[in-house]
């Protein structure tokens, strides 16, 4: 039906849409054709469908705020990566050092990977609870992997803003709004509005 009603056929056909289409609705069909087939596992497809609600609640508006944190992340992420490395080499000497206290206490740290696993959910304030020190230095050391995952947890979001706020200001030097439609995203050379052909001011 949706081949019939479409003008351009061969472009929804094979456009990405049409393609969803197909298999969200094919398992369905395969389910009645062959029964116990073992289909019933592609009807997770029909979860592509969702993909159109962007279009129903227009979610295309908000593509340019979603391209605005993208290059902000990409922009952040060798700070990020030198971050996160950091991170990990601290959370390998917390977990060595719990597993020297801990070892044979019956806490769960009986080795130094289930260490740097303790570490890492301590430092992340996750606290699972499946490990935990019995010793006294045990415990001093999880109330110092706490506070210091709360002390850290703010740098990743620090930069992210950061990157975000220089790639808000890059973007106002090139917004130049035109007196005439009002239409802005001019570069800064421009003299002449792009769209009316106003003259621009400043």
């Amino acid at each position: 039906m949706r081949l019939w009603l479409v003008r351009r056929k061969l472009r929804y056909a094979l456009s990405f849409y049409g393609v969803v289409d197909l298999l969200s609705c094919l398992p369905t069909y395969l389910t009645l054709l062959f029964p116990g087939a073992g289909v019933q596992s592609l009807l997770v497809i029909r979860i592509l469908r969702l993909l159109r609600m962007f279009r129903v609640l227009k979610m295309v508006s908000h593509v340019h705020g979603a391209n605005l944190l993208g290059r902000s992340i990409y922009a952040s992420r060798a700070k990020i990566t030198v971050f996160l490395m950091a991170m990990a080499i601290f959370a390998a000497i917390v977990g060595t050092l719990a597993y020297i206290l801990e070892k044979g206490q019956g806490g769960g740290i009986d080795s130094i990977p289930a260490g740097i696993y303790w570490a890492v959910v301590t430092m992340t304030t996750l606290g699972y609870g499946d490990i935990t020190p019995v010793t006294t230095m045990g415990k001093f050391l999880t109330v110092f992997t706490s506070l210091s995952g709360f002390a850290v947890i703010a740098v990743p979001t620090g930069i992210f803003v950061s990157e975000v706020a220089n790639a808000i200001e890059k973007e106002e030097e090139y917004t130049v709004a035109c007196p005439g439609c009002g239409s802005s995203g001019h570069l800064p050379d421009a003299r002449f509005c792009r769209k009316c052909g106003e003259k621009l001011e400043g």
